[in-house]
């Protein structure tokens, strides 16, 4: 069943206009049949497997993921197996409806913010759901080393709404990391911010990337005075 609908939705993507395709995009979405599809998915390999060995050897998973945590549009691969889950069926990721403020020792999301509609808004709630002393973690895709080019639509993914580099701002579609966060952000500690490349070797732009191709930012709240 979920391989003929994968197929459908394939053909529908190659052959639509673009208008057709966000109309049946919006339906599909809030289909009760995928929802049911999504919910029951199986375990999928995706951009937090890649970078899993690296993060092995950097201490990553002791040092950040401990005590209960969420991981945002895990699209089956969470970063850990015990962590809670939000994607699709869940709600809209910007706003985590119903979940409690201070609920997390540790939120993660990989590839995700470059889908919301407002990144800033998203980012306020996914920090709200961090308890005080807790982790907020980052994973997106770096414009240069994904996108490979300075303007929307992505060549890859039609749905991806902002770039991000790590440093800057860009106009028209870029939005810097480093300095979104203090724009949105406070009681904050900036453990680190970097670009993970660890086996990147295609160029082209007009090749899809291999390896890592992401920005990595862990974030922690500062406990109240």
């Amino acid at each position: 069943m979920a391989e003929s609908l994968a197929f459908v939705i394939e053909f529908i993507k190659r052959i639509a206009p673009a208008w057709i395709r966000i109309r049946l995009k919006s339906v599909f979405w809030k289909s009760r049949l995928v929802l049911f599809l999504l919910a029951k998915r199986p375990y999928k390999a995706g951009e937090t497997t890649k970078a899993k060995p690296r993060r092995e050897r950097e201490g990553f998973f002791d040092l950040y993921c401990k005590g209960r945590g969420m991981d945002i549009g895990y699209g089956g691969d969470p970063i850990v197996d015990s962590c809670d889950v939000w994607d699709a069926e869940h709600g809209n990721a910007q706003y985590l409806l119903g979940l409690e403020d201070k609920s997390y020792d540790f939120v993660y999301s990989s590839h995700t913010l470059e889908h919301m509609q407002d990144p800033a808004v998203a980012l306020r709630h996914w920090w709200r759901v961090v308890t005080d002393g807790g982790f907020l973690i980052l994973y997106i895709p770096d414009r240069d080393l994904y996108e490979k080019k300075t303007a929307l639509p992505s060549r890859w993914n039609e749905d991806h709404k902002t770039f991000f580099l790590l440093d800057r701002d860009e106009k028209p579609d870029t939005i810097g990391v480093l300095p979104l966060l203090p724009r949105v952000l406070s009681e904050f500690e900036l453990i680190y911010a970097k670009r993970c490349n660890e086996g990147h070797t295609i160029d082209d732009a007009l090749q899809h990337s291999d390896g890592e191709y992401s920005i990595e930012v862990v974030l922690r709240k500062r406990l109240p005075l």
